[in-house]
């Protein structure tokens, strides 16, 4: 066999979210792209702010020494040390430069994550919906996933992911804001959550960590506060990147940062450095580390994504949809009109529109719906939306 076993597997189970998204390719190859309705990758549709432009334009022109040289694995001091300042104050914990490591974006930041946390057999938690890829992402470095359902409104069920911990219990991935159901988990029950990993640590003798996985931390609405993950729980790590909140996902460019009280931090902060260098990323790219460090906190006109999100929670709770409205990402994560999720979004293929079953988020019953879309888009799918929704719903 030319390729290995285990990829054929993965390959064979791969993402919902690019199935969808290749189907759209086709369907508008077929028909036109003005023809499809695309809700299927989440894809910023927003430019990215002025000031990432100008800095790029300045940064790209300018003459440095090793302008676009090596450097150190963890990144540029002077870039890791804005990050440090800036995730300081928002997650209200100090940090230092020694405890980031920029990275090939958040799924670069995982990756490394894992890679320093795991060894072979052992077990990582994650709470369902959420994005399937981090069973890869586990299994890429000797572990393996299991999933923990949330509670019917999906915020967190902190007593069965209590009950799912076990002895090979490495760490817990979380996703706030939460990508498919757009929840921002509250402070309470982050906090219940870091006391039972605590407990849980004592009773097992190992350290759980806490993997924060936050690319969508700062598109909330409604002047909605993402709680800190670090204040919540000491044995914890962010992963994140400047895909979202810039509108910039090609560049690849994002972060992990570390408790400076974890457990070995010290060790931890080492092996996430190695693990950098020999995952191949080496280095998270040398301009735009440079471009990010000048632009901590800034991020696109959010208000737009916002008003994406009530015109399509409205004409979808006018045609009878079932929705929670998200408070962040640009997500939504209807109901699906019958049991079978495949049903409503087979039927709304049929009216070329795209969108990706809940299965492929280990989430049966729902389907999503990423609005980053033009406004174009969203208002000439409101009758596609209708006539899916009556046809299934009178199978």
């Amino acid at each position: 066999m030319a390729v290995a076993e285990k990829i054929s597997k993965m390959m064979a189970s791969s993402s919902w979210i690019r199935r969808m998204f290749d189907a759209g390719a086709e369907l508008k190859a077929r028909f036109g792209a003005d023809e499809v309705c695309d809700f299927s990758l989440g894809n910023p549709n927003l430019d990215p702010p002025p000031e990432f432009n100008e800095a790029l334009r300045r940064l790209a022109a300018a003459s440095m020494p090793a302008k676009h040289g090596y450097m150190p694995n963890a990144g540029l001091a002077e870039v890791r040390k804005a990050v440090a300042d800036f995730v300081s104050r928002e997650q209200q914990c100090p940090l230092e430069a020694d405890h980031v490591v920029m990275t090939c974006g958040a799924g670069g930041a995982l990756n490394v994550a894992l890679k320093t946390i795991l060894d072979p057999g052992e077990e990582v938690l994650a709470v369902t919906p959420c994005f399937m890829e981090y069973r890869f992402y586990a299994e890429n470095h000797g572990g393996a996933l299991r999933l923990v359902p949330t509670r019917e409104d999906f915020d967190l069920d902190v007593s069965a992911i209590e009950g799912a911990v076990g002895e090979k219990t490495a760490a817990l991935i979380i996703n706030t804001p939460n990508n498919p159901s757009g929840v921002v988990y509250p402070e309470a029950t982050l906090r219940a959550l870091g006391a039972m990993l605590e407990a849980k640590s004592r009773e097992t003798g190992r350290t759980i960590y806490l993997l924060s996985d936050e690319p969508y931390r700062k598109i909330v609405f409604d002047a909605v506060e993402v709680p800190s993950i670090l204040a919540a729980y000491r044995n914890s790590l962010i992963a994140s990147s400047y895909s979202k909140d810039l509108s910039i996902p090609g560049e690849r460019i994002g972060f992990l940062a570390v408790h400076p009280e974890a457990d070995d931090a010290e060790n931890m902060a080492a092996g996430m450095i190695l693990a950098n260098r020999i995952l191949g990323f080496v280095n998270a790219p040398a301009l735009m580390q440079r471009v990010v460090a000048e632009l901590q906190g800034v991020h696109v006109d959010v208000g737009l994504y916002q008003k994406k999100r009530d015109r399509l929670c409205a004409g979808l709770g006018e045609i009878g949809y079932e929705l929670r409205r998200p408070q962040g990402t640009f997500y939504l994560f209807p109901k699906s009109p019958t049991a079978d999720d495949m049903e409503i979004v087979e039927a709304l293929r049929e009216e070329r529109i795209l969108t990706v079953p809940g299965r492929g988020f280990s989430c049966p019953g729902y389907f999503r719906i990423a609005f980053c879309v033009a406004d174009e888009v969203i208002e000439r799918s409101f009758q596609g939306f209708r006539r899916a929704f009556e046809k299934v719903a009178k199978a």
